[in-house]
């Protein structure tokens, strides 16, 4: 099974074994019906923890979970991972893509030249940028239609135009 990373326990919240979340998520929509997530310490093995109730912010949100009672509980549990199926997402419109689906492509020009693969992915104020690396040599890809000329997730491939400056 398939995980996708949606945010990072940071600290505990209340008496009763709440946590806050320091959120990855764009939309917070999916959460609400979510009935369990996992959680993940420093990359190792994943455990599965139902959810009792989670309270929404603007760039965390509250967890409650099962098992997790108290303060001395949540306490073990700060820095984990919040993991959560993949199959669990949103499906989005098409020529949307999650980020994990993207990080690994391949980057070729449209002329067929292979660019490296993509390894990272960052925000900005209006578009991510893709960082496509082929060993020392670095390409940043600005999420744009002009740039990103086809996703094929089939394949593992990501055909690009670049753009003068990015060559």
């Amino acid at each position: 099974m398939e995980f996708l990373e949606i945010g990072k326990i940071t600290k505990i919240h209340g008496l009763k074994g709440r946590m806050k979340v320091i959120s990855y998520l764009q939309s917070h929509r999916m959460l609400q019906s979510l009935p369990s997530v996992y959680l993940r310490r420093d990359g190792g093995r994943k455990a599965r923890y139902g959810l009792k109730d989670i309270r929404i912010g603007n760039r965390s949100f509250i967890l409650g979970l099962e098992g997790v009672e108290d303060m001395e509980s949540a306490g073990g549990l700060m820095g984990c991972d919040v993991l959560i199926p993949f199959d669990k997402l949103e499906k989005l419109p098409q020529d949307e893509y999650y980020w994990q689906e993207l990080l690994g492509l391949s980057a070729v020009t449209e002329e067929g030249r292979p660019l490296g693969r993509i390894e990272a992915i960052f925000p900005t104020g209006s578009n991510d940028v893709y960082v496509c690396r082929d060993g020392e040599t670095e390409i940043l890809l600005p999420a744009v239609g002009d740039v990103i000329r086809q996703v094929d997730l089939q394949n593992g491939i990501m055909v690009v135009r670049l753009l003068e400056g990015l060559q």
